[in-house]
């Protein structure tokens, strides 16, 4: 036996089970655990009120719990929780009258009772219990009463394995889970037969184990490759979504920077090119320039004349210079021009 187990043979069964979330439940066969205070028989209403203040209400539930699941541990959440002070024993067939009595199970007895010994509802673990209770199951456990669903269960040539407990005022009714249970896991599994082989074979099972054959193996293995060729395909759509998403997103982006320039360029060219616009001012202003350059303002008619310095004698004027453009059309046009030169000169003299 265990140091654990030596430790919790101390521990009367009367009292609540402090251990319960750092170890698991001990076993009835092993632990020693029974009930040295005198125990009288309780009615419901007593057991309600939290009576005896010596020792806790010992209720018993027992089942099959094959692929323990959440059903199971509400079941026995109930079961523990019926009264104020409550000390919960959970029975838990063989597999040789479970096969009989019901049907092969996925896990065997080992397995079942170890899950039953980690739920946090349970104080204690019966292996191999009855199938039907009898008085000298419950004498022998001291158990004042069974908790399970209402609905009647037909099994053993009975219509209700627990018709003598609840006429005997012993019975305590708990509330099925909707929706899970043992047969509706196996349920699926069958159902989705296929799926499942495909998986394990995907995690390193070979078809010996999964009892499949040579031509369901290479089928099997096919439908693993084309899925992974199906998931490649899908990661490369949705990166494909996200680059055009990103590229719609850039896009947008870009047509809202061009469409703010634009407005800006075409703003600032109106602002220059305008009506009335700068460039217009500037290019009146440099036009007047140009016109006040090209044609300039001419002197007054009525302007006085500057007096002549006796010493200097007036600039010669060239006007005898012939015309180099326009020669003399005859000797004596040529003669009669240079008469008048001569004369002009003896003039100025």
């Amino acid at each position: 036996m265990s140091a654990t187990l030596l430790s919790m043979a101390f521990l009367p069964a009367e009292y609540p089970r402090l251990w319960t979330l750092t170890a698991p439940a001990p076993f009835a066969d092993e632990s020693s655990c029974q009930c040295r205070a005198p125990h009288e028989k309780l009615t419901i209403a007593q057991a309600r009120l939290g009576t005896p203040v010596d020792r806790p209400v010992r209720v018993y539930a027992d089942g099959i719990f094959d692929l323990f699941h959440s059903g199971h541990a509400r079941a026995l959440m109930q079961a523990k929780t019926l009264f104020p002070n409550s000390y919960l024993l959970v029975g838990v067939c063989s597999d040789d009258l479970t096969h009989k009595f019901k049907g092969f199970t996925v896990m065997n007895e080992a397995e079942r009772y170890e899950a039953l010994r980690h739920c946090r509802y349970v104080d204690e673990v019966i292996r191999d219990a009855p199938w039907t209770l009898t008085p000298e199951f419950l004498e022998k456990h001291k158990i004042d009463f069974v908790a399970h669903d209402d609905i009647p269960y037909s099994s053993a040539g009975s219509d209700d394995v627990y018709k003598h407990i609840k006429e005997a005022g012993m019975f305590v009714p708990t509330q099925r889970t909707e929706g899970i249970s043992t047969s509706d896991i196996i349920t699926r599994i069958v159902r989705d037969y296929d799926v499942y082989a495909r998986r394990n074979l995907q995690r390193g099972y070979t078809a010996k184990e999964l009892n499949v054959s040579f031509i369901n193996e290479k089928k099997y293995r096919f439908q693993n490759q084309v899925d992974k060729m199906k998931e490649k395909v899908k990661n490369v759509e949705e990166r494909s979504k996200e680059f055009v998403n990103r590229v719609e997103e850039k896009s947008h982006d870009l047509i809202q920077k061009w469409e703010e320039k634009s407005r800006e360029f075409i703003g600032n060219f109106l602002e220059l090119f305008g009506p009335d616009g700068a460039w217009k001012q500037m290019f009146q202003e440099r036009s007047s320039r140009m016109l006040q350059a090209l044609s300039p303002k001419q002197s007054p008619v009525s302007s006085p004349t500057r007096s002549r310095s006796p010493s200097r004698s007036p600039s010669p004027t060239f006007s005898w210079l012939p015309n180099k453009t326009s020669p003399p059309s005859s000797p004596k046009a040529a003669s009669a021009s240079i008469s008048s030169m001569s004369e002009g000169d003896e003039d100025e003299k």
